[in-house]
């Protein structure tokens, strides 16, 4: 009987410091929480470059996946089991993504998704101090949309610290780099170890009197019921109209984790899909989602990112299209390419388009 009362007062101690440790987590996420204002001017200069208003330029926009979602991962929270890659791999990966965007230095604007700044999940290894040393002759931007002092999942092995964002690299001077929040968030506490999504504003001088607006957007994917997306759909079309309409160049970029209008997946040699793998749901853009000219660019031939359910396998591997330009009337599309590099070191494919101002 005894030990029988020892071994009940050892398992009510465990269940109080489990039930007092979650309790003292929610509290600290509480008043740690990152709460960002709906617009916060990251960088403002009065001697900007000006723009031709008969210029071509390139665009890539690439999410790098914090370094650590490459080919030999899976990832647990898409159905897989791996929480982290190995530090080496981590390693090999930002040098591997520095290297490719120095050997396309040609390329005028990158945007980048997924960059860490201080996390577990990457080694605190500053990713975007480490693609700015390594792109001279840029202009840098980031915008933060993810800051959590500790995710608790999984149980058995947590993710822990998370800072990370979005990047924009120019090789024009900007006349200022916004970050604007985007609407929708998870309910208490799921909220509290998620991203606070945003999209970034970069604005550049054109010779005459016009502004061309270069977006880089990365939006949610984790939704079930779509609400957060649509929130976060309309308040992009509001924004883009907006400025369309006071006469400017309008570029969007980015990871859309949604798939073009009316895309089908056909690719040779791997299963293309629309639809929900883990707890990531793909879903697709409305056909009516931007009026008259506006125009949607993508390579429909390749694919942009891979699902991360298992280790890539290029014979069955699910993959799918979702990082998509959208340029305004005004604008020319000259050419697009999917790189595919076979996702060394991300589960996202670089995608370069070519444009010309009309």
């Amino acid at each position: 009987m005894k030990i029988l009362k020892k071994l009940f007062k050892s398992v009510l101690i465990l269940i109080v410091v489990m039930v007092l440790g979650f309790i003292g987590l929610i509290v600290y996420a509480v008043i740690s929480d990152y709460k960002p204002e709906e617009k916060e001017v990251i960088s403002q200069t009065d001697k900007p470059s000006v723009l031709r208003d008969s210029l071509s330029f390139t665009l890539l926009t690439w999410n790098i996946g914090y370094a650590g979602l490459d080919k030999d991962m899976d990832f647990f929270y898409d159905g897989g089991t791996k929480v982290i890659t190995p530090e080496k791999n981590c390693s090999e990966n930002i040098s591997g993504i520095g290297d490719f965007l120095k050997r396309n230095d040609t390329i005028d604007f990158f945007f980048i998704q997924e960059i860490d700044r201080n996390s577990k999940r990457s080694y605190r290894i500053d990713q975007y101090q480490r693609l700015s040393e390594k792109q001279s002759g840029y202009e840098s931007s980031f915008a933060k949309n993810y800051d959590v002092f500790f995710v608790p999942l999984p149980p058995a092995n947590p993710m822990g610290k998370v800072v990370s964002g979005i990047a924009t690299f120019s090789k024009f001077i900007p006349e200022s780099s916004t970050r604007f929040s985007l609407p929708g968030h998870y309910g208490f506490p799921t909220q509290l170890f998620q991203l606070d999504r945003c999209f970034m504003v970069n604005r550049y001088r054109i010779e005459n009197g016009k502004e061309l607006v270069l977006i880089n957007t990365h939006n949610e994917a984790f939704d079930k019921d779509g609400n957060i997306r649509r929130a976060q759909m309309n308040r992009l079309r509001e924004f883009v109209l907006n400025e369309y309409n006071a006469g400017n160049y309008v570029i969007t970029g980015g990871d859309w984790n949604q798939y073009p209008p009316d895309f089908k997946p056909a690719f040779t040699g791997n299963k293309g899909f629309t639809g929900q793998i883990g707890n990531f749901n793909l879903m697709g853009i409305d056909s009516d989602y931007m009026p008259g000219k506006w125009k949607w660019i993508f390579d429909p031939a390749t694919p942009s990112f891979r699902t991360v359910i298992a280790a890539y396998d290029p014979a069955t591997t699910p993959t799918s299209v979702c990082d998509i330009f959208l340029i305004s009337p005004n604008i020319e599309s000259v050419s697009v390419k999917c790189q595919h590099l076979g996702f060394p070191n991300s589960d996202h494919n670089p995608v370069i388009i070519k444009v010309k101002l009309n």
